[in-house]
């Protein structure tokens, strides 16, 4: 007989199930018991799909970072380079927003009791700011940014970005200042940070709130099956 197939779908579940527990309740509520009972099944399928539970939270980082690929994959290139970095910029923010639970242990997952993040786990996740170095570079390339490394732009972004959307999910803007004016005006000053005239920058970041209506809010919170 052939060994049975592993079931995606339930990988997935369990996945989302982990993530929320430990994101919301901590390491202590992270057990097999209660990963399975939330899952209305045994514990036998979970060390089926990954091993010990330390190979359960390495999957939980690194689906969260296949996830947040897939919404930054989806800001297809235009000729309006910075209105692309202000789209990625939302693209990165709606991820963190429709897929919580995995963001917040993508980038805290070292307080879990006798886990920590190898070279190789921060490496994957780096990985996806390729989508971003590019964009810098065609903004730099058209004489939008000021010459600098595509590199550093990349990183200046994301620090900043992820500045934001970490306050917004711990539920710390508000008004007048809530996190839809607050990511709105820092897409502006960033742009211009980087070396964009006001009145362009403006434009780009305009264009890319209504470009993000048609191409990031239908990227869904689709896991990996591998």
């Amino acid at each position: 007989m052939s060994p049975r197939k592993l079931d995606p779908q339930a990988r997935a579940t369990l996945l989302e199930i982990a993530a929320r527990l430990l994101a919301v309740e901590g390491p202590r509520a992270l057990s097999a018991r209660r990963i399975a009972a939330e899952a209305g099944s045994s514990t036998m399928p979970l060390y089926s799909h990954f091993g010990r539970m330390d190979g359960l939270v390495r999957e939980i980082v690194r689906e969260g970072f296949v996830r947040m690929d897939q919404y930054l994959e989806a800001v297809t290139p235009s000729a309006d380079a910075v209105a692309d970095m202000c789209t990625l910029g939302r693209a990165y923010r709606r991820n963190a927003i429709v897929n919580r639970h995995l963001y917040q242990v993508m980038f805290g997952a070292d307080t879990l009791t006798g886990f920590s993040l190898t070279d190789d786990d921060r490496q994957r996740g780096r990985y996806v700011l390729i989508h971003v170095v590019n964009c810098a570079q065609r903004c730099i390339d058209s004489g939008r940014f000021r010459r600098v490394e595509a590199e550093t732009v990349a990183h200046q972004m994301w620090f900043a970005t992820h500045g934001l959307v970490s306050l917004e999910l711990g539920d710390y803007l508000m008004a007048p200042l809530d996190a839809d004016r607050a990511f709105e005006s820092q897409l502006e000053a960033l742009m211009i940070g980087a070396g964009d005239q006001p009145e362009a920058a403006i434009r780009s970041v305009e264009t890319s709130r209504r470009r993000t209506l048609l191409e990031v809010q239908g990227v869904g919170p689709q896991a990996s099956t591998g």
